[in-house]
């Protein structure tokens, strides 16, 4: 039995009946406004449906409290990793005849066998222990894959903004303000600010005339009107090709070390060791469930969303109970077609804005996995991993293509380097990182080693 968490303060809650109905609603929205400006992002810049992203959302969380023995207080919303994969499908060549709906459905089938990788992982953890699979995947291989992943995206960031200047960083500045110095719930939904403070003086400017510099309306209100109040989610099925699968895999590594540490930071918040009970092959398997879930109905990738985790430690109500509730909320909104078209009407520059710190934090984790695990780089073999990862990654060309039995497939360079780094890792001598014998370096995922290669969340007592 490993080492159960510090308990938290008595002013805890863990029974949110207790509080009665109407505070219990009220928490539950809460919850769901802290992951709705991430959450509605993603399909913003990717192209996918509002609608269906909410309903993945919801529906998702629900089946991932199942898996978990409804013990795990985590709302799962849209993956940011998974866009640069999103947006490679969009941009690939022997994608380039099909209809951009066609497009999403081919990256949408490489996310569903990229939630199987989940699947398998869940499995081998439980037969073989932790400790023997995260040895091929140390942080000096996750933590350079993570950087290149919001490094790609970011142009992305900056050709959106450049359509208005002004509103991106408008957006960007609300940002800054809220995280820095905002207190209680402004601190929680940053980015919920960002959008909707920038929209509501885009929307000012509009009505005064207003326009963006190449001239095009700020805002455009027809798409509101022509929608109905109550309607169906678009919902589409996905196609499969290698291709896409291909551009999708590696970004799973990624996502997969994410979800261990966001499931060790909950246990340490709660006080419960979530990692032992329900145990981390069952939060695994509901997460790839409900990615597949999600991307197989036109939605994106689900991860464990650190916005709720942070409502959960200043609201210190532990219930899973009202994270359940967000996620019927969010199933709630996603048959409501016209809120999902007012959503459409942030204008880019405003998403651009926002971007600009959700990329460059992707990035910054991938850093922040590299420092807390003090990856030594005078150690000329870690050197040499996280070198060619990062050549890989920014050197080759954004996607080349490789023939096959005669069809075209894409590679992206982010897969080269994922390959790379863990061929690398596999074969260099002098490994300097195995998980559980340095307990200090486990940190990024805020994990340490017990008994039998289980693990359990890290406590102030060490």
């Amino acid at each position: 039995m490993s080492k159960q968490a510090t308990p938290p303060s008595d002013g805890s809650i863990r029974n949110a009946r207790e509080l009665g109905i109407p505070k219990m609603l009220i928490l539950g929205l809460q919850h769901m406004f802290a992951m709705f400006g991430a959450t509605v992002l993603v399909p913003l810049i990717t192209g996918m449906s509002v609608q269906v992203t909410l309903f993945g959302a919801g529906l998702g969380t629900l089946l991932f409290h199942v898996f978990g023995k409804f013990k795990v207080p985590a709302f799962l919303g849209s993956s940011f990793a998974f866009m640069a994969g999103i947006l490679a499908v969009r941009e690939a060549h022997v994608y380039a005849e099909l209809t951009d709906l066609e497009k999403l459905q081919y990256a949408g089938g490489g996310i569903v066998i990229a939630g199987l990788l989940y699947l398998v992982l869940a499995m081998v953890i439980k037969v073989v222990g932790v400790k023997r699979v995260l040895r091929f995947i140390p942080p000096v291989v996750t933590g350079p894959i993570v950087i290149l992943i919001g490094l790609i995206l970011a142009r992305h960031a900056v050709s959106q903004a450049e359509t208005n200047w002004l509103l991106a960083l408008l957006s960007l500045g609300i940002i800054i303000v809220a995280s820095l110095w905002g207190k209680g719930m402004v601190r929680i939904v940053p980015i919920l600010l960002g959008l909707f403070g920038a929209y509501i003086v885009a929307v000012g400017m509009h009505f005064f005339g207003v326009t963006n510099p190449d001239g095009s309306y700020i805002i455009d209100f027809s798409r509101i009107a022509a929608e109905r109040v109550v309607g169906l989610p678009p919902f589409h099925f996905v196609r499969f090709d290698w291709t896409a699968i291909i551009i999708m895999l590696p970004i799973a590594i990624a996502t997969i070390m994410e979800h261990i540490g966001d499931i060790a930071a909950i246990s340490h918040t709660v006080g419960e060791d979530l990692v032992e009970d329900p145990g981390l092959h069952r939060t695994l398997i509901g997460d790839g469930i409900s990615t597949m879930m999600s991307a197989g109905f036109g939605g994106p990738a689900s991860t464990t969303y650190g916005e709720n985790v942070g409502v959960l430690a200043l609201t210190r109500v532990y219930d899973p109970r009202v994270v359940r509730l967000a996620a019927v909320y969010a199933v709630v909104l996603s048959f409501l077609p016209q809120f999902a078209a007012f959503v459409y009407t942030i204008p880019p520059a405003i998403v651009g804005g926002v971007s600009f710190i959700l990329y460059g934090m992707i990035s910054a984790v991938g850093m922040r996995t590299v420092v807390e695990n003090k990856v030594d780089f005078s150690n000329a073999r870690n050197l040499i991993i996280a070198a060619v990862i990062l050549v890989c990654g920014l050197g080759f060309p954004n996607r080349f293509t490789v023939t096959i039995g005669g069809q075209d497939i894409i590679i992206t360079a982010l897969a080269m380097a994922a390959v790379a780094g863990l061929f690398l890792n596999a074969v260099l001598p002098g490994k300097d990182y195995e998980f559980g014998k340095n307990p200090d370096g486990d940190t990024a995922v805020n994990l340490k080693a017990g008994p039998q290669d289980k693990i359990a969340p890290e406590t102030d007592e060490g």
